[in-house]
């Protein structure tokens, strides 16, 4: 004799159903993804099909049914993993800090083009070494004029076009380190 009521052996048929259900969710997604990713999916899955098809009872219609859901979850997951470029992400564990020191070819040129521009502005008139050291100091145009005792902006303006003419003509005509 059968000592358990007809609903009691109803909801464990269910529940036995949507275990084998939930295991080829798993399986099926699992080939796919990270098995992780696919235990979700399979949650999500089994929660929409208690919500919106309840009535489907059958595992012969469960199946197919879940299996279409799961599918179109995981393209959506693609999707969305694809418009914020998750699937091309590099773990920082694994990249090398970038350094803020120079490296030590940049350091010996930057030396070097150091010692060339002192050299050049070396050679150069009085008032060229002057106009280059008020504005190294962040001095404005303006402020140079009353410094230097001129009577017009413009004349500072063309000073300083021929102070940087002369001092690129020292340097050899370019900024680096000709061949």
């Amino acid at each position: 004799m059968d000592t358990q009521p007809a609903a009691a052996r109803a909801v464990l048929a269910r529940d036995a159903i949507l275990s084998s259900l939930r295991e080829r969710m798993i399986a099926f997604a699992a080939s796919r993804i990270s098995r992780d990713a696919a235990e979700d999916l399979a949650q999500e899955v089994l929660l929409l099909l208690h919500e919106k098809y309840g009535q489907v009872e059958r595992l012969e219609e469960l199946l197919p049914l879940s299996l279409r859901i799961l599918r179109f979850k995981m393209m959506s997951q693609f999707r969305k993993s694809h418009r914020r470029g998750e699937y091309s992400q590099v773990a920082v564990d694994g990249l090398p800090l970038a350094g803020s020191d120079p490296t030590p070819e940049a350091q010996l040129a930057r030396k070097e083009a150091t010692q060339r521009l002192t050299a050049a502005i070396a050679r150069m008139g009085a008032r060229c070494k002057e106009l280059f050291r008020l504005k190294l100091q962040g001095m404005t145009f303006p402020e140079i004029q009353v410094r230097l005792g001129a009577g017009s902006i413009n004349t500072i303006y063309t000073w300083d076009f021929r102070c940087r003419k002369q001092l690129l003509e020292s340097m050899g005509g370019g900024w680096e380190r000709q061949p």
